[in-house]
């Protein structure tokens, strides 16, 4: 069973940056696709990143060149690096993993394109 645990969430001001991490267990990490999602009050959960050791990181529009996701196999983390922050960015972000690649499939920056995830740490854009 997969166990993912987000870390990194806060208030910061607008322009500024984050850097969220996520905590993997109990997975084979060479198989698996790992996702950020967000998700504000009121709103569908919402795809950011993808990212698979063998294949090229995928971003959703609304955040590519401000944020960049990466793993370290080695620690079994993975991380969003958020810069240019905005008060829309204002979420509640996840972590997410399913048990094949980023190409196959359903897309991964889709809800129902995961399998496993995490409780979610807060981020607070003010203006």
């Amino acid at each position: 069973q997969v166990q993912l645990m987000e870390s990194g969430g806060g208030s910061v001001q607008a322009g500024g940056s984050l850097g969220l991490s996520c905590a993997a267990s109990g997975y084979a990490f060479p198989t698996y696709c790992f996702g950020w999602f967000r998700q504000s009050l009121g709103q569908e959960r919402e795809g950011l990143a993808a990212i698979h050791y063998d294949q090229s990181p995928r971003y959703a529009a609304s955040v590519e060149g401000r944020f960049t996701i990466s793993h370290d196999k080695a620690k079994h983390t993975l991380f969003l690096q958020t810069n240019a922050l905005r008060p829309d960015d204002t979420a509640m972000y996840y972590c997410a993993a399913r048990t094949y690649d980023c190409d196959s499939g359903r897309s991964p920056l889709k809800e129902d394109g995961m399998h496993y995830w995490g409780s979610g740490t807060p981020v607070t854009i003010s203006s």
